[in-house]
């Protein structure tokens, strides 16, 4: 079994290539639902849903989320009424949300809801959500606390990043199976996602973090900093207003003492020395995904390294 912690486009792409390289079957899916929002009413489920247009290979291929060729009648519409228009789902991303948020209003809880949509979907990988219980990121910035997706979409992440906290995390408890899948896993991938928000989230909650320290599997991380910068989404302007190096040792040393190896670009070569310092193993290979084989030839890559003695 292969357990994959999850965001949203990196995460998306990696197991694009990763679900080509191996059985979707033996691939279990975390996915960060720190995300998660509330819009026109209904439970919009991000990082989830472009992970399952993903591997489904219906997902907008020009901006990494969404679905290819949809129409935005609805919110077109809906802004008529004066609803906001800052967050633009397309009709079918719409019948995603409305799909969910019918069921979790019958009572059935997340994980089975993202079961149940993985299917419809054809997939054959399992996507769990970290939990079924509400776990929010939120923002501390200048202005005062705000949703990440007021930040990142409403505000296109032009805020200044103070602070970054998971309300409700406390009381949170990890979906099922997701200690089952990091504690039989393999070989345990952090994916190419913004640490902060895409992974931090899932540890976050209760008895992940544990569960991943004491697991027997190998764990290993590919590094969203290349050169200096992401190739898409907020990662490196957030590393700099925490604090946090911005490259590849940055983020080896948030993963400290959860992960043996690290996965960087081969444009950071030089850092692999300051990341085997930190007692984590580094790996130097192509890591941009720009088409199908370097998906598949970055996931080949990963596992070869996670297999080797």
């Amino acid at each position: 079994m292969i357990t994959v912690l999850s965001g949203g486009v990196g995460a998306s792409r990696f197991l694009q290539g990763l679900a080509s390289t191996v059985d979707p079957g033996e691939v279990v899916v975390v996915s960060n639902t720190g995300d998660d929002v509330e819009m026109f009413g209904l439970h919009i489920s991000p990082d989830t849903d472009i992970v399952m247009y993903a591997l489904a290979g219906a997902v907008n291929p020009e901006t990494g989320w969404g679905l290819a060729g949809d129409t935005f009648a609805v919110v077109e519409q809906l802004q008529r009424f004066g609803y906001p228009r800052w967050f633009n789902l397309g009709d079918r991303d719409l019948a995603m949300a409305l799909h969910r948020t019918r069921l979790l209003r019958e009572g059935m809880p997340l994980h089975e809801v993202t079961a149940g949509l993985a299917k419809d979907w054809g997939l054959t990988c399992q996507i769990i959500p970290m939990s079924n219980d509400p776990v929010r990121t939120v923002i501390v910035s200048p202005e005062g606390p705000m949703s990440f997706q007021e930040y990142m979409v409403k505000l296109r992440t032009e805020v200044d990043v103070r602070g970054v906290e998971f309300s409700g995390a406390e009381q949170a408890a990890p979906a099922p199976g997701v200690v089952e899948s990091l504690s039989e896993a393999e070989v345990v991938v952090f994916a190419p996602s913004n640490p902060l928000v895409s992974i931090w989230p899932i540890l976050a909650v209760p008895g992940i973090h544990r569960a991943i320290g004491e697991s027997r599997a190998h764990r290993i991380a590919i590094s969203p900093i290349i050169a200096g910068k992401t190739v898409k989404g907020p990662a490196a302007k957030m590393l700099a207003s925490l604090g946090h190096e911005v490259s590849s040792v940055g983020v080896a040393r948030i993963y400290q003492g959860l992960i043996d190896t690290m996965v960087i670009d081969t444009e950071d070569a030089a850092l692999r020395d300051e990341i085997e310092g930190l007692g984590i193993r580094c790996v130097v290979t192509n890591t941009w995904m720009t088409d199908d084989n370097r998906k598949r030839e970055l996931a080949a890559t990963v596992l070869e390294a996670a297999r080797r003695p």
